[in-house]
């Protein structure tokens, strides 16, 4: 398997308003004339890392990241105000018609992969194939498994600080309780559950657990954004009916896609990729392949799974715009 591409830097960036509230920060690096693939962030809230443009071969494609609503550089800074699935679905189709490009790879992972749904989904005909990891649907047995009760038995030491910041009386409903808070008046309580929201989900990432990556959680700016957008999405279940993309995967079974999958991913259990496999037709569909890595867990930055990601890209260098 080929390793990341060495760091390299942005062509051009800008912040594009897209709502009368909201302006995302986007960046293109690589090739100017190369083949588009757009880059869909996790979280959501969680912004993009300047080793997200290292999947792509600059020489080949023409790679745009962006910031969503809230998230990075974005602003304003942790807004949940018009901070929807659907309204992130049409800034990246205001991004596209933006940086005049007619069709483009979609590359995401966890809420990455989520958004990569619902974006084909809702357009297909801009999309020349997807690239999704660590797949994620965002309906409710996926959200309890991970926040309620499933994944504290895999973890019960990092769970146990992410249960202590609710009183006991309230823990029937975990993501309930951390909404109140998160949109509170109380600041010190707010960036408290951030912190503890945001570290249970960088200290369950990776199959080996990694201090640096729980370190993350220590910047109260990125957790405020982090826990508060997601628990936002979350609470309201995506704006979308359960299961829908899933249900909806019938419209994107034309396309080239590549599934790829940590086998012990706690965050986002292989069950929700496999479901989505077989809805997309599974292995009678030749257009679907589905990559199990055997010992990884849900992070994108474990280097098999960075790896898997690397020759997915090189795989669709043969697709043209």
């Amino acid at each position: 398997m080929a390793p990341v591409y060495p760091k390299f830097d942005t062509n051009k960036s800008g912040h594009l308003k897209v709502s009368s509230v909201h302006s995302v920060y986007w960046e293109e690096c690589g090739n100017p004339s190369g083949v588009p693939i757009i880059y869909l962030h996790g979280g959501p809230g969680g912004g993009i890392e300047e080793s997200d443009r290292q999947y792509f071969d600059p020489a080949h494609y023409r790679s745009i990241l962006f910031d969503q609503r809230g998230s990075g550089k974005s602003t304003p800074h942790a807004s949940l105000e018009d901070n929807t699935t659907w309204t992130l679905v049409e800034d990246i189709e205001k991004l596209r018609q933006h940086l005049g490009v007619d069709k483009w790879i979609v590359f995401g992972g966890s809420w990455g992969s989520t958004l990569s749904l619902a974006y084909s989904e809702t357009y297909p005909d801009r999309c020349l194939g997807l690239i999704i990891r660590g797949i994620f649907t965002l309906r409710r047995e996926e959200l309890e498994w991970y926040y309620q009760q499933g994944a504290n038995f895999l973890f019960p030491d990092y769970f146990e600080p992410y249960e202590a910041a609710i009183p006991k009386e309230e823990r029937g409903d975990m993501m309930a309780a951390y909404y109140k808070r998160l949109t509170g008046d109380n600041e010190e309580e707010k960036l408290k559950c951030a912190g503890a929201w945001s570290r249970w989900e960088v200290s369950t990432s990776k199959l080996m657990v990694d201090p640096s990556y729980i370190a993350k959680a220590d910047d109260p700016k990125w957790a405020l954004a982090f826990a508060r957008i997601e628990c936002h999405f979350f609470v309201n279940g995506g704006w979308m009916k359960d299961g829908q993309l899933v249900d909806d995967a019938h419209k994107i079974k034309h396309l080239p896609i590549v599934i790829i999958q940590g086998r012990y991913d706690v965050v986002c259990p292989a069950k929700t990729s496999w479901d989505l496999y077989k809805a997309l037709g599974g292995k009678d569909n030749s257009n679907i392949e589905y990559k199990i890595i055997g010992d990884a867990g849900h992070s994108a930055h474990e280097t098999t799974i960075e790896e898997a990601l690397v020759d997915a890209a090189e795989k669709f260098k043969y697709i043209k715009p």
